[in-house]
């Protein structure tokens, strides 16, 4: 297993972190119950994982008392970094949702308490929350870190100009400021390309990415001809959405191609090329299954070659938006290296003609 840092941190994370929104969870999801939740953080832990993802509101906190039952026994927390989240509704009281101070801390405090531990490693905000003033929310971020109760802070699903608010908000008062956004960015859903994975570079922030297989559509199951009888997307699960079906089915027979003459499955080549992408730190895994769980598991050492990875991102590169077209024209000479990591396959592409 490789560790990378995470942002402009100190702290070193799996390149594979184990997703746990299965555990406790209904049929459609997953429904890990305490003793497949501790059999599978053991197996991930063994393979070199050392942070665990979930979030408050994963079935409704159950996700997060199965891991404190998990990590209080045999010395696991000693090998592992938690990290969960806060934004979304944990009850019918006005003040139970939001990225108000008096939610977030009373949220953590109610994280702690189910994880049965006394610091949350990496605590982030779940989704924006255009309703509280960004300075509350940053400033009630730091108090957690300043009473030892979070070590690190990030976001998930923010924007760019949120993100650049958070952290301007943080700089003005010398508060902890962002390490980290965990975000969804695939081999289909590459709109993170444009201004989150620039952003990352640019600020130093790490990137997580939640459901690299978009819910199970890129592991080659799922092929013009039919798919399985069971799962998230058989079962109306709506995330992520997909717009363009012949899209998404040219890419899974790119993925599928390779895996064949590689000997490997479709996720472990799916989530290699997400390994392999600029700026991300870790890729985040979950499943059903335990052998759901080893095969992804083996993406850690799935190596793709330049023409592999050439192949891939022939099949599943976006159009550019304004201004990014404008830029690859008349920019060209004057690219900095993170507007390179995006722009430059397009501008060979206009100097070909």
């Amino acid at each position: 297993m490789e560790y990378r840092y995470l942002g402009r941190s100190g702290l070193k994370v799996s390149t594979l972190t184990m997703g746990t929104m299965t555990f406790g969870g209904s049929e459609k999801i997953g429904a890990a119950d305490q003793a497949d939740a501790t059999r599978q953080i053991d197996l991930c832990l063994d393979a070199g994982i050392n942070l665990l993802d979930t979030a408050n509101v994963y079935n409704a906190g159950v996700s997060e008392e199965m891991i404190g039952v998990a990590l209080s026994e045999n010395g696991r927390r000693q090998k592992a970094l938690v990290a969960t989240k806060v934004r979304f509704r944990m009850g019918d009281g006005p003040n139970e949702v939001g990225l108000s101070r008096h939610h977030i801390i009373a949220q953590a405090e109610a994280s702690l308490r189910r994880l049965k531990t006394d610091v949350i490693d990496l605590y982030q905000v779940h989704e924006w929350d255009g309703q509280t003033p960004i300075e509350e929310t940053m400033e009630a971020l730091d108090t957690l870190v300043r009473q030892g109760k979070v070590r690190y802070i990030g976001c998930s699903n923010y924007s760019g100009w949120h993100i650049m608010k958070a952290l301007g908000a943080a700089e003005r008062r010398q508060a902890e400021r962002f390490v980290s956004q965990q975000i969804h960015y695939t081999l289909y859903s590459r709109e993170a390309e444009y201004e989150l994975v620039p952003i990352s570079g640019d600020q130093g922030l790490g990137i997580l990415i939640w459901s690299p297989l978009a819910g199970g559509l890129l592991s080659g199951k799922y092929r013009r001809d039919g798919g399985p009888e069971s799962g998230r997307h058989v079962e109306g699960y709506r995330e992520p959405p997909v717009p363009d079906r012949d899209r998404l089915y040219d890419i899974v027979d790119v993925i599928v191609a390779i895996a064949d003459e590689r000997n490997v499955s479709g996720a472990q080549v799916a989530l290699a090329w997400s390994l392999g992408r600029p700026g991300v730190t870790s890729v985040i895994i979950g499943g059903r299954s335990d052998s759901q769980f080893k095969d992804n598991l083996a993406a850690a050492e799935l190596r793709l070659t330049a023409e592999e990875r050439q192949r891939l991102d022939a099949v599943s590169r976006p159009p550019l938006l304004y201004p990014y077209w404008h830029q690859t024209y008349t920019a060209n000479d004057r690219l900095g290296a993170v507007d390179a990591d995006l722009l430059t396959p397009y501008v060979e592409e206009f100097k070909r003609g």
